[in-house]
Formats: C-alpha cells, sequence, structure tokens
C-alpha cells in the first residue's frame, strides 16, 4: 500500500508539473536546470517535470518612491526630495531583465534607486532654491532627462516626478516673508497707480473746465466785439444820413413832440419848438434861440 501511494504521489506530480499558464499581463522566462531557454506567452504551456521551471515577469507599469532625497541647491540650500518613478518591463527584454536583474525589483534596487539619488542631487543644485520653486517644471523635467540617460535598461521608463521640495524652517519662513514683502509693493504699486489715475481724471476735469470758461469768454468777446461793430455802422450811417439831410433832425423831433411846450423854462434856455416859419432858419441843436416879445394887446 505504501509503495501504491507514492506512485500515485510521484505520478500527481509528474502530471501537474507537465504544464503551466501565463496570464496576458505577464511573460515567463522558461529554465531548465536553471539555464535560461527561452521565453512563455500568454496561454497554456507545457514543460518537463522536475527539469524545467518558469519563472513569471510582470508587463505592468510599477511604481518606485524614494523618500527624503537630500540635496542641496546651488545657494547651498537644503532641502529633502519626495521622487517618484513610473516604469515597466518590455515584451521583447523579458529574458535580458531576468539574466541581468532576476527581477523588475532587482533592477529598481540596483539601477534606479542608486541613479534618482544621485541625478536628482547633481540637477537641483544646478538651482537656486527660489528657481527651484518658480520652475518646478523645468527642474523636474532635467531631473527626467538625467536619469533616462543614467538608467538604461531592459524596462521602459515612464515618468520621473518630484512630488514634494521640503525645505528647512527657517527658510520656508524667509520664503514667506518675502512673499509677503512681495504682496506689500504690489498693493502700494497698485495704490499709486490708482491715485496716478484719479490725479489724472481731475486734472483732465480741470483741463475741460478751464477750456470750456475760455470758449465762454472767447464766445462773450466775440459778441462784444460783434455789438460794437454794429452800433458803431449804425452810428456811421445816422451821421452820413443827417450829413446827406440837414432837415432830418427837425423832422425826428416834430415826430416825437407832442405839441406841448415846457411849463417851465430856465432864463437864456433855448425852446424846445420846432421852427413852423420856413423863413426863420432851424437852430442848429444846442444853439439858444431868441423868442420876440409879446406885444400888448388893447
Amino acid at each position: 500500500m505504501l509503495g501504491v501511494g507514492l506512485l500515485v504521489l510521484l505520478g500527481l506530480s509528474i502530471v501537474l508539473g507537465s504544464w503551466y499558464t501565463i496570464d496576458q499581463r505577464e511573460r515567463g522566462v522558461i529554465l531548465r536546470n536553471g539555464k535560461l531557454i527561452g521565453t512563455a506567452t500568454p496561454g497554456l504551456g507545457f514543460k518537463i517535470p522536475f527539469i524545467d521551471s518558469i519563472v513569471k515577469i510582470s508587463l505592468e507599469t510599477q511604481r518606485v518612491q524614494f523618500d527624503k532625497v537630500n540635496s542641496y541647491s546651488r545657494d547651498q540650500q537644503p532641502a529633502d526630495l519626495l521622487i517618484s518613478v513610473n516604469f515597466r518591463a518590455t515584451e521583447d527584454k523579458v529574458d535580458d531583465l531576468y539574466s541581468q536583474f532576476g527581477s523588475v525589483r532587482g533592477y529598481a534596487d540596483r539601477i534606479l534607486l542608486p541613479t534618482v539619488q544621485s541625478q536628482s542631487k547633481i540637477v537641483f543644485g544646478q538651482f537656486n532654491a527660489v528657481t527651484a520653486i518658480q520652475e518646478r517644471g523645468r527642474l523636474n523635467a532635467e531631473v527626467m532627462a538625467a536619469v533616462l540617460k543614467h538608467a538604461e535598461g531592459p524596462v521602459v521608463i515612464e515618468s520621473v516626478q518630484i512630488e514634494n521640495l521640503d525645505f528647512s524652517n527657517e527658510y520656508e519662513k524667509s520664503i514667506e516673508q518675502r512673499m509677503l514683502a512681495e504682496v506689500e509693493v504690489q498693493r502700494l504699486r497698485q495704490n499709486a497707480e490708482r491715485e496716478k489715475v484719479q490725479a489724472e481724471i481731475v486734472v483732465t476735469k480741470a483741463t475741460a473746465e478751464a477750456n470750456a470758461v475760455r470758449q465762454r469768454a472767447q464766445a462773450e468777446a466775440e459778441a462784444i466785439r460783434l455789438r460794437g461793430e454794429a452800433e458803431a455802422a449804425a452810428i456811421r450811417a445816422r451821421g452820413a444820413a443827417l450829413g446827406d439831410n440837414p432837415n432830418l433832425v427837425n423832422l425826428v423831433q416834430a415826430e416825437k413832440w407832442d405839441g406841448k411846450l415846457p411849463v417851465t423854462m430856465l432864463p437864456g434856455g433855448a425852446v424846445p419848438m420846432l421852427n413852423l416859419d420856413p423863413r426863420i432858419p432851424a437852430p442848429s441843436p444846442g444853439t439858444p434861440r431868441t423868442v420876440p416879445a409879446p406885444t400888448a394887446s388893447r
């Protein structure tokens, strides 16, 4: 019974150990007595029991994170960098990956770790602390380029990301104070610009009002000049009319006289009376006129 049992176990081991399965997201490395003889594709495969073995290698993206990579900027500011790397094995190089590193994790420990630490320090040392913060994208791009250049291997590095820059507390306080000072400067500059605009508005209004007053004064002066010229022209016309017709004054007096003589007269004053006798010439304006004395009536 014992011998039969051993034979049954041996038979099951041979049957179960003669086949294997590979997932679509994996590739297999076939080893025969420890020697790599080929790769296995997804699906069901067969191997020689107790002689062949299969090592599965994932093709999925792997993420490795490097915490607190201590570095110094060009202006000697210490910082701890948190860097993550995404990479994956390639289908056509799983045999090389196994031959050189044994697994994906072996590549990360032997190649990625020292490369990321050394290259990130070198690149970060070319940036000032302020520049590293303000130009974070350029810093990240240069770190990734350096890692890709020096971490060559049978994998594809998809991304290198600086997730955090942690400076010392003293430097972060100085940055905060500097930012507050810049904000205050911006506020003062905006206030100055606003006051400048308001002053320009006041000057514009004053200039417009002065121009309006000047225009009104010029208009009034022009109106006065035109009225004066009109009155002078009228006076000249009347003078010319009087020169051409001396009796025009008597006509105007006759048109304006109401037919009544003054009640009182000053001694030696002229009598404002029309000369109705055509034989007696009319006195010129302002010349005293002699009135004959009345005769006594019987």
